[in-house]
């Protein structure tokens, strides 16, 4: 009997849990979102660009709204572009709300698909719950909420399948799309736009698409405006209302099914056995007619017979009679949770870890390069002995090693363009701001970082001083004859080197955070590496460095300290043979004993001892600025 009840309070607890779970996608609050006399201006070089003029709608909730041309009043409802200006009244449940008000109780689901190809589908959708829903949500809760949406938008099957990269192929377009939509549901908003939701689908995948959306408005009384462009016939009736724009004017705005009867009331009748989507785009375009004064004339007469009709009276009273209810400002506020920044910093950190050991192009790539970099730099300088002859190719090496380095950082910049992307999307909809963003992109490079370091460092020493037979052999072998062979200098050498490639992947993110262009930052970055080797004291001594160069750059030049650094560890602690003839490079104080002390060589380049701390503080300061310009960048660009 014990066991009975105990079954019984189970199974009434899990009706209780799902109840509820499923309660966070139903909308029992935003009845109407209502936009009238709305105008959207494109600002272009002090002119400003009418693009909308002077659009009414409502939008109800559980009726899914299309527009078969391009609205770019999506854009400007979300405040997305501040190229933008936006006039015109915008209500939601006869209260006029702002911008923040709006980010919370709506989503916005782009064009493009901007998923992370390395995560599985429930994954995507499990990181899209931790960084918007509060702690107070349980893991337990979060899963169903998760489980509930694979299912509502047929995704079951492809739960744990990559959403996938051009290396690695994951789930079809269409999947895509649902993953998409299903990704901006989890966090719960009340009103969802979608750009052209079956861009590039084929017509099965759209009507797929289409068909998953509507029953989970439906379902959830969600209220959706889609822009979509010539759908086929039976994805077209899956909508309910139509707003048909023209030159950035209403021509028609009722339901799908309402659309025949209207037009050939107009005298315009859609054939039979067309797609009335196909018509009305090509009825509506003056692009591509072959006669584009009489296109113009029909749309002019398309506008003007709209705001003539009974359907516009129509609209113009349902407008009227949403905005004369009472608003209850009430009812928009807790419509979207967020989840705390240190939450929001432990996601994004968990997801970049899975990005970065699973995408080849994140990491991976990067790991065999420096790799690869290693082993050239170890096998070029090979051998050296520990005379004269080799001081100059020790430079070299240590040259070499510091700013190539720093420079091979470049391959960073397509990684952290698809992270920013990722970024845009998710603030945009009002997850999470540049700080959380910042912080996690770069605690997650350390440990990579810092492995890079040790490897670079290992095979150089490796391939030193002794031929590569074995990996303890070798170790071991770094040890006896190698850059200056104790644990002090090898670790020294790892910290400077360390901080090298950290602000060679600080200016990295600095410079693809001011220009978010693959080509641009690339070249940006590459020139900023060159002056910093130009400048940084090897090719050019600082005694000798031309006035204007030395003060303005090469102070502020990370790679001078690293190469200071790296050369007072190889030389401050270490003497060389002057060889048989005992004709000394360098007069030193062992002269006599036919060596040169180290110290000699730092003398020449002006380098001095006890400088190490700093340096260090130098070092750090230039990361501090460098990361913070990235995020003081990324905080002021919306796109």
């Amino acid at each position: 009997m014990e066991d009975k009840a105990k079954d019984n309070r189970n199974s009434l607890s899990d009706i209780e849990r799902s109840a509820d779970i499923k309660g966070h996608l139903d909308n029992s609050t935003i009845k109407k979102f209502v936009w009238k006399n709305v105008e959207v201006r494109r600002a272009n070089d002090g002119k400003a660009t009418p693009i909308i003029s002077d659009i009414d709608g409502v939008a109800s909730a559980g009726i899914p709204t299309q527009s078969p041309a391009k609205p770019k009043s999506l854009t400007a409802h979300r405040s997305r572009s501040k190229t933008l200006q936006v006039s015109g009244a915008l209500t939601v449940n006869a209260f006029p709300i702002s911008t923040t008000d709006f980010q919370s109780i709506s989503s916005y689901v782009e064009q493009e698909d901007a998923l992370i190809g390395s995560l599985t589908v429930r994954e995507t959708l499990d990181f899209a719950a931790r960084l918007s829903l509060p702690s107070s949500i349980s893991k337990n809760e979060r899963s169903h909420r998760v489980e509930e949406l694979l299912s509502s938008f047929g995704l079951r099957d492809q739960a744990n399948t990559l959403v996938g990269t051009p290396i690695r192929k994951g789930i079809s377009g269409g999947q895509k799309r649902r993953l998409s939509i299903a990704s901006q549901l989890i966090t719960g908003p009340k009103i969802l736009f979608l750009d052209e939701p079956t861009s590039g689908l084929d017509s099965t995948a759209s009507f797929e698409v289409i068909k998953f959306l509507k029953k989970a408005v439906r379902q959830h009384q969600l209220i959706v405006i889609a822009s979509i462009h010539q759908p086929s016939t039976a994805t077209f009736d899956l909508f309910d209302k139509l707003l048909l724009l023209s030159a950035g004017q209403t021509c028609y705005f009722g339901s799908v099914s309402s659309t025949r009867a209207y037009m050939e009331a107009r005298g315009s009748p859609i054939p039979p056995y067309v797609n009335p989507a196909e018509f009305l785009l090509d009825f509506t375009s003056s692009d591509f007619a072959d006669d584009s004064h009489e296109a113009n004339a029909n749309i002019a007469r398309l506008h003007a017979d709209w705001r003539g009709s009974a359907d516009a009276e129509t609209l113009a009273s349902s407008i009227d009679l949403s905005t004369a209810e009472k608003p209850d400002p009430a009812l928009l506020k807790g419509s979207k949770f967020h989840a705390s920044l240190f939450t929001i910093i432990l996601a994004l950190l968990h997801r970049s870890f899975i990005k970065s050991y699973r995408d080849v192009v994140a990491y991976g790539i990067r790991f065999a390069m420096y790799i690869g970099l290693a082993i050239m730099m170890g096998t070029v300088w090979l051998r050296l002995p520990e005379t004269q002859s080799s001081i100059g190719p020790f430079t070299n090496a240590i040259f070499f090693g510091s700013a190539f380095m720093s420079f091979m950082a470049v391959a960073y910049v397509p990684a952290f363009l698809e992270d920013r992307a990722t970024f845009i999307k998710e603030r945009a909809n009002g997850l999470y701001g540049a700080t959380p963003f910042m912080i996690a992109n770069f605690l997650i490079g350390l440990p990579y970082l810092c492995m890079f370091t040790l490897l670079d460092r290992l095979f150089a020493a490796l391939t030193s001083n002794q031929v590569l037979i074995s990996l303890i052999f070798s170790i071991i072998a770094y040890w006896l004859n190698n850059f200056r062979p104790s644990a002090s200098a090898f670790f020294t050498w790892v910290m400077w080197l360390f901080f090298d490639l950290l602000a060679g992947e600080s200016l990295v993110v600095l410079m693809s955070s001011l220009f978010p262009n693959f080509v641009i930052a690339l070249a940006l970055t590459a020139f900023a590496n060159g002056l910093w080797m130009s400048v940084g004291g090897f090719l050019v001594s600082p005694e000798v460095l031309n006035v204007f160069w030395r003060y303005v750059f090469h102070y502020i030049d990370y790679q001078s300290y690293v190469f200071q650094g790296m050369m007072v560890n190889e030389f401050a602690h270490r003497t060389y043979s002057c060889g048989e003839e005992c004709h000394c490079m360098y007069q030193t104080e062992l002269a006599s004993q036919c060596k040169i002390d180290g110290k000699g060589v730092l003398a020449q380049y002006g380098y001095k001892e006890g400088k190490t701390g700093e340096w260090v503080g130098i070092l750090l300061g230039i990361l501090v600025v460098y990361r913070f310009l990235g995020w003081l960048v990324t905080h002021l660009k919306s796109t």
